[in-house]
């Protein structure tokens, strides 16, 4: 069998498969290294301007690999992207993103020359700009929407403006003018304020950078549940991300909390003993720890126990008894005294190695004794 070794041979991994992760977009392709992995199929992962990646066909059996940067059919002209994967793992890049099986999909021309590059540069250098002035001319034909991005095609004939809007916006004016003033066709693609924050980025208040820029690729709803679930405070402005919406991170553990809060006692139930009533008053979900108070609005005489005890002491008022405190009783063992100042004693070898004398003379006569008995 073939050995595949990383050119520093420093041991048998995918070497094509490692690349710069320039963004959350990327896959490893551990197959890349497989003999004919980029003959094995005909359908190539190419990468635009983040979030936009599509799947083309190589009809003309290039030797693609990850990196290459190709011409590909648009419409209108063609587009400029980066290779991403080729190979086995296409077809399953394709399921996962949802593709019908009869779609077809465009063509791969040619590997980009330096003339596609230089223009496809000169146009990403527009972008910015662009974007500038066409939220000045939105604003000045009174439409409530926001202009988040703004995306040139490699060829520079076509521009994508990525927009938001809370409402169904007319834009059809809009187009006209952006068409007259950047002579170029015009496609507008709507998308949510957790999407505007991906593609921006930025550090969230846990300290990392947002999970929409770097990991997440699908967004699914969040919900004050959550929180609750979890005993977050229902506060707006600890819950919203930068976004403005409520915080992705916040489903990561619901599932995990609602399985711990099964094993937690009900928060109606009230604990008697010979001398108080105690109220539930708060919870440590995964601890498994409850705090109860004898008063139903304040922390008055705190009593922090586990679970299991709260179900004991529920027990036990079930059957009409009533223990004497809600603390465990628990019997402890006096701690024995230890010489610290024993162990620096430069004859305590010594008496260990006496009683090991004592111990096998004692074994030897104990021998000696059954051989004569026998």
């Amino acid at each position: 069998m073939t050995e595949f070794k990383c050119g520093n041979c420093s041991g048998d991994i995918c070497v094509k498969g490692c690349s710069r992760h320039a963004d959350k977009l990327n896959t490893y392709d551990w197959l890349a290294d497989l003999p004919d992995n980029a003959a094995a199929c005909d359908v190539v992962e190419v990468q635009f301007k983040p979030p936009r990646k599509g799947y083309f066909l190589n009809v003309n059996k290039l030797p693609l690999e990850k990196g290459d940067v190709v011409a590909v059919e648009a419409s209108p002209g063609h587009d400029i992207g980066t290779v991403t994967m080729t190979g086995r793992l296409v077809p399953l890049q394709v399921k996962k993103a949802n593709l019908k099986p009869g779609t077809e999909l465009k063509k791969i021309y040619r590997k980009a020359r330096q003339t596609d590059i230089d223009k496809w540069n000169e146009a990403k250098k527009r972008e910015h700009e662009t974007m500038i002035e066409s939220r000045q001319i939105a604003l000045h034909l009174g439409l409530q929407m926001k202009i988040g991005d703004v995306e040139y095609q490699g060829d520079g004939n076509k521009a994508i403006f990525y927009y938001i809007a809370d409402e169904r916006v007319d834009f059809r004016q809009l187009i006209k003018v952006l068409a007259d003033r950047f002579r170029v066709r015009i496609e507008m693609k709507q998308i949510g304020a957790r999407q505007e924050a991906g593609r921006i980025g930025g550090i969230g208040p846990c300290g990392r950078e947002l999970c929409c820029a770097t990991w997440m690729t699908n967004f699914s709803s969040v919900s004050t549940a959550a929180a609750r679930f979890q005993d977050i405070s229902l506060n707006p402005q600890k819950l919203a991300g930068q976004c403005a919406k409520l915080k992705c991170c916040m489903n990561y553990e619901v599932d995990q909390y609602m399985e711990s809060l099964k094993k937690l006692p009900s928060r109606e139930i009230t604990l008697h003993t010979q001398d108080e009533e105690y109220f539930f008053f708060k919870a440590d979900i995964l601890a498994h720890m409850v705090t109860y108070s004898t008063d139903k609005k304040m922390l008055v005489n705190e009593k922090t126990i586990s679970a299991r005890r709260a179900f004991e002491v529920i027990q036990m008022n079930r059957n009409g008894q009533k223990p004497a405190s809600l603390n465990e009783e628990e019997h402890k063992v006096a701690p024995v005294s230890v010489d610290l100042l024993d162990q620096d004693n430069i004859n305590r070898f010594d008496s260990q190695n006496k009683r090991h004398k004592k111990k096998k003379k004692k074994r030897s006569n104990n021998s000696n004794g059954t051989n004569s008995v026998g």
